[in-house]
């Protein structure tokens, strides 16, 4: 074997196009507050933790079977909890969001194929872009972080892409989008020649401020809208990993391609069953996160700091000289928050009214506030 050959494989024998890559991952430092992941600070009651247990324990002597393949009762339940006149067909689900992104690419995406986004963004979707061999094309927000339609439209017709991921509230901004956009989008999309999908991630979506509809209600009229969800925030079941879509039932028979065989264990199917049960209780402090949220970007203001607005529970704020510098110090006092968005930004995730005050508190020691 030549050493170009050598050179060219390496060891490990990693494919091209992952040499010199690194995995995702937010840190996970033992620390008192913990706000960088946007979890729910909230766990699940005693009761509903009681059904939780009652769920597993009945299901446990089958378990050398394998489980529902279909997860025709969870499709059915995540129906019923989506509204709208949803269909168990026009439902998918997976292990996590980001299962359920990288099947879309998989399925939409691939060689020769566009994936379209517009920074600032989620930072897994070039990843999951990567990771399904589709070409990965960013474009830009305007400066308030809102997507510049004009700009987009022409991204598009530029590239022609497959799939174009677009998150409502955006990550890590919390911006909202405009109904208008979801509807002319998908009419740019839906191409005689060259189809694509437009993907809302609404991952955030239950947290989103009053009057700010929902892309599922849009859904009956683009054959090309995928919606996405999750049960990691809203729902306090981010150890559960389930994520989910509502799209027409042509693209959910495409994600059943691609999918791994038995791909949602029995465990995790009973007990996103029981969680979706009890949706009015898992959901009530869903108010609570939202007035912290708003709070806490009020006082960021007045504070001095600049603030995006935010649908999310999450809150993005700056602008920092060194931005490392405040998150270490931050961390110093035993206070996570992320690193992540454009240079000078931190995002704070929402927690209970103690973490934010600490939050608070700990910020202004660190900024001289």
């Amino acid at each position: 074997m030549s050493d170009a050959v050598e050179q060219a494989w390496g060891w490990p024998p990693l494919r091209r196009g992952l040499v010199g890559e690194v995995p995702y991952g937010a840190p996970q430092l033992d620390v008192p507050i913990q706000l960088n992941v946007n979890e729910n600070p909230y766990g699940p009651s005693a009761e509903i933790a009681g059904d939780l247990a009652k769920a597993i324990a009945e299901i446990t002597g089958t378990l050398n079977r394998y489980p529902d393949r279909e997860f025709t009762q969870l499709r059915k339940r995540l129906a019923n909890y989506l509204g709208h006149g949803l269909e168990p067909a026009q439902i998918w689900a997976a292990n996590g969001s980001n299962e359920v992104m990288l099947q879309i690419l998989q399925a939409f995406g691939g060689p020769g194929r566009t994936c379209v986004s517009f920074a600032p963004t989620y930072s897994m979707y070039p990843e999951y872009a990567r990771d399904a061999l589709t070409t990965w094309v960013v474009g830009t927000r305007n400066d308030d972080f809102s997507l510049d339609l004009d700009h987009a439209r022409a991204v598009i017709e530029e590239h022609r892409p497959s799939v174009v991921l677009l998150p409502s509230p955006n990550n890590p901004t919390g911006t909202a989008l405009d109904p208008q956009a979801v509807s002319e989008l998908c009419r740019l999309l839906d191409h005689p020649d060259r189809p694509g999908v437009l993907v809302i991630d609404e991952a955030y979506g239950e947290f989103r401020r009053a009057g700010t509809p929902s892309a599922i209600e849009s859904l009956s009229k683009h054959r090309n809208l995928i919606v996405t969800r999750t049960m990691s925030k809203a729902f306090a079941m981010a150890g559960v990993r389930l994520g989910y879509l509502a799209a027409a039932p042509e693209l959910i028979d495409a994600l059943r391609i691609v999918r791994l065989p038995y791909h949602l264990s029995a465990v995790t199917q009973a007990v996103a069953c029981v969680a979706l049960d009890h949706a009015p209780e898992l959901l009530a402090r869903v108010d609570e996160l939202r007035r912290e949220r708003d709070a806490t970007v009020h006082w960021l203001g007045e504070k001095g700091f600049e603030v995006a607005q935010s649908d999310a529970n999450y809150v993005l704020f700056g602008l920092f000289e060194d931005r490392h510098v405040v998150w270490q110090g931050l961390l110093d006092r035993g206070v996570l928050i992320r690193e992540t968005g454009p240079a000078g930004w931190l995002r704070v995730s929402i927690g209970t009214p103690a973490e934010m005050a600490a939050f608070k508190d700990a910020l202004l020691e660190v900024t001289g506030g």
